[in-house]
């Protein structure tokens, strides 16, 4: 029989069993109501075969349920089972002739069933797991308990002078409802917000106010005198019974072996926080009415005050070694790196603080992983973060007692040596890169990175940390310049060029906008005529403060920081205003723009030269953008359809530089090029360098197979102009032809008029 098979069958035998029991419950409420005789008998008959069968039900469940719960519905069957044992003792001592049977036994009997009701509670798939958080529950429940003893005292009690109070036995009687209040406080506590509640917690829920509202109205009608055996309250009791035995057939919770991790837990209502301290304050105004007239304050109320204090006492002192772990926690997150272990930035940065304010020798060393991104992306993140932690732990037997290392955060750690530092920080650099050098297994598996290491030390020129930070993370980058997988220490003169630069940079960003930029044209000339038809945009900066620059000092540091992208957008517009101009004289010249890689690889690259050449009158066949070999290589299938888009509006495509990057013939087969530039290195060796004549011969024929023209580039002598009007090559580019001048100069020396 498969397990299906089996929950099944027991769902069947649970719901026979309630039926049957549901059917006791019916008659033994006919009976109690008519006040037929035997109905004390009957009561008790009938709560006993009620309790015997939740404990069967309890029984079954636990047998069903995964391991996680079996030890809730256990203590949840011995609860139900010492309920129908102490039925039936109460039943037997009253035939004996005790009417009301306070007896110790009992007591002792159903004192037990709240304590297994109590754990049974505590061990519900939602109660706190921690000893800590368990009895920080069990005393809310007291709290709550506790409190409300002086508010039934009032309520209840109050004048009534008939009911045997002194008697031990009866007294641990009135007080069940005191029980049944603190485990249904219990309840509430350990069902909490974390998760929606669990539908058998539901029904002992309501089981449980159901044995409250029955305790309280029992007590109230045996403190007056006045309540019989067969009362119809009894029937309150074998229904509690009855909930219980139905809260068995729900399936347990889908995350019932704790392994449920993805949901955060919320925080919880203010009610939840306040709801042992809630009721406090009505016990406090119950004892000031129950005092009595001599000024005397009954005795079980005092004692259930001192009680009361001592569980808040309590209550207090768990909840402060709480907030101790809690601060320690928090201490541990702010300050720690969760993956690595080591110290984060946070604190790095207060120890260094601190130990440039105490006046000690300083340095730092900045350290920053090479090639960890492509880690990242070849095998995942996961063998990122395994690897992080294993090269964490090599830097930090490395560093050893010598200074302090820290994850700055991502592939980037620091190490501060302050104090008499017995190490040089240059040879704490090398043992650094000693321990991050992979060992023989490790080369061939390819997930190790090399580390570059920036070392400065703090002087005179630093006026904070960051200051030295800053240098540290200059020589780092000056480190990974020489090649990587080495150290470097911060100099005056690197200080200088990094500062220039930041400087540089910042003063680019502005360039565009101030209007600092302008452009310059080169002639491109057809050898063949020797006229002029074509002209190359160069763009240049006029730095308010340095001068003129060329392309080569600032079109670096454009690309690095994204600047390059407005530059292209204004070289286009601009361009294409300055060919407009041209074709009013000569209706055939074309203008070339060079294009950045990062501009290819952008959808809008399309729309901003078909903009510019509308704003300017200008037909798309004049222009030609100029790319590179390596931005065309590292094209993706969307860069060549961009491309594929560009030649079908008319626009001309042309190779730069050929020659000098893959010169693979595969990509000349997919790329819509129209043109092969050839580079200046080839042409500057013609007539000295016979290969390179083969070179450039080689490269004019493979372009008219591919039907593509050609521009011999960085043409400065007549030997080098008769060598490359001899190969073939169709057009030409040099300082023989002309040097970049205005729109409105280029090539007039070479008979293109342009104003």
């Amino acid at each position: 029989m498969s397990r299906q098979d089996v929950q099944q069958a027991a769902s069947a035998r649970t719901r026979a069993g309630a039926f049957v029991t549901a059917a006791v419950i019916v008659v033994e409420a006919c009976w109690l109501f008519a006040a037929l005789p035997g109905a004390a008998l009957v009561s008790d008959v009938g709560g006993m075969l009620v309790a015997g069968w939740a404990t069967t039900a309890c029984v079954g469940a636990a047998r069903r349920h995964p391991a996680p719960l079996r030890r809730f519905w256990t203590l949840l069957a011995v609860t139900m089972a010492l309920a129908a044992l102490g039925r039936a003792i109460w039943t037997t001592q009253r035939l004996v002739g005790d009417d009301l049977p306070h007896t110790p036994l009992v007591g002792a009997v159903f004192t037990a069933g709240i304590l297994t009701g109590t754990a049974a509670l505590l061990g519900s798939p939602s109660a706190p797991r921690s000893a800590v958080g368990q009895a920080r529950t069990l005393l809310d429940g007291v709290i709550v308990a506790l409190a409300l003893v002086p508010i039934g005292w009032v309520l209840v009690f109050r004048g009534v002078a008939a009911a045997e109070l002194a008697d031990p036995a009866r007294t641990l009687g009135l007080l069940y409802p005191m029980f049944d209040l603190m485990q249904l406080t219990i309840l509430v506590a350990v069902s909490g917000p974390a998760r929606p509640m669990w539908r058998p917690m539901s029904v002992l829920a309501a089981s449980l106010t159901l044995r409250v509202v029955a305790d309280i109205v029992y007590v109230s009608l045996v403190a007056r005198d006045s309540y019989a055996a067969g009362h119809p309250i009894d029937l309150c009791w074998p229904l509690s019974y009855l909930l219980i035995g139905l809260a068995t057939r729900y399936p347990p919770p889908p995350d019932c072996d704790g392994t449920d991790d993805t949901a955060e837990s919320p925080l919880p209502p203010w009610w939840r926080v306040a709801l042992p301290y809630l009721p406090v304050g009505g016990a406090i105004i119950a004892v000031m009415l129950a005092r009595r007239p001599t000024g005397q304050t009954p005795q079980l109320i005092f004692v259930t005050m001192m009680v009361l204090l001592g569980a808040l006492a309590v209550r207090q002192g768990l909840a402060a070694n709480e907030n101790l772990r809690l601060v320690v926690r928090l201490r541990r997150l702010a300050y720690g790196d969760q993956l690595t272990g080591l110290p984060n930035r946070l604190l790095f940065n207060r120890r260094l603080r601190l130990a440039l304010r105490d006046g000690r020798p300083v340095a730092v060393l900045l350290l920053d992983l090479d090639g960890f991104k492509q880690v990242n992306d070849r095998f995942g993140h996961a063998t990122g973060d395994t690897l992080l932690t294993g090269l964490a732990a090599r830097m930090r037997v490395a560093v050893g007692g010598d200074g302090t290392i820290a994850r700055l955060g991502g592939d980037e750690f620091a190490v501060l040596v302050d104090g008499d530092r017995p190490v040089p920080p240059e040879r704490l650099a090398e043992r650094l890169l000693d321990a991050l050098r992979p060992s023989d297994g490790e080369e061939d598996v390819g997930v190790h990175p090399s580390a570059s290491i920036g070392i400065a030390e703090y002087g005179p020129q630093h006026t904070s940390h960051t200051d030295l930070l800053r240098d540290a993370d200059i020589a780092m980058y000056a480190a990974k310049a020489a090649g990587k997988s080495a150290y470097r220490t911060c100099t005056p003169a690197l200080r200088e060029s990094a500062v220039s630069r930041a400087e540089l940079i910042a003063d680019l960003r502005r360039a565009v906008d101030e209007d600092q930029l302008h452009l310059e044209f080169q002639p491109i000339v057809d050898l063949s005529t020797g006229a002029v038809r074509s002209a190359e945009a160069l763009v240049r900066w006029r730095h308010p403060r340095l001068g003129m620059l060329p392309p080569a000092r600032f079109l670096p540091l454009a690309e690095e920081t994204g600047l390059i992208l407005p530059i292209d957008r204004w070289v286009i517009h601009e361009a294409c205003r300055a060919a407009a101009t041209w074709r009013e004289r000569v209706p055939d010249a074309t203008v070339a723009v060079n294009i950045a890689a990062a501009h290819l690889r952008r959808p809008d690259l399309i729309a901003t030269v078909t903009a510019a050449t509308s704003a300017a009158g200008l037909a798309p066949r004049a222009l030609t953008l100029e790319l590179t070999e390596s931005a065309l290589i590292e094209g993706t299938d969307a860069v060549l359809e961009r491309l594929h888009q560009l030649r079908d509006l008319g626009i001309r495509i042309a190779i730069d530089d050929f020659g000098t990057g893959y010169s693979s013939l595969s990509y000349l087969h997919r790329i819509p090029a129209t043109e092969l530039k050839i580079d200046r290195s080839f042409v500057a060796r013609l007539g000295a360098d016979d290969r390179a004549y083969a070179t450039v011969e080689m490269v004019t024929r493979l372009a008219g197979a591919f039907d593509m023209a050609v521009v011999a580039e960085g043409v400065e002598t007549e030997r080098q102009h008769e060598a490359v009007t001899a190969i073939g090559c169709p057009r030409g580019q040099g300082y023989l032809y002309g040097r970049p001048d205005t729109a409105a100069t280029v090539g007039q020396n070479q008979g293109l008029t342009l104003t």
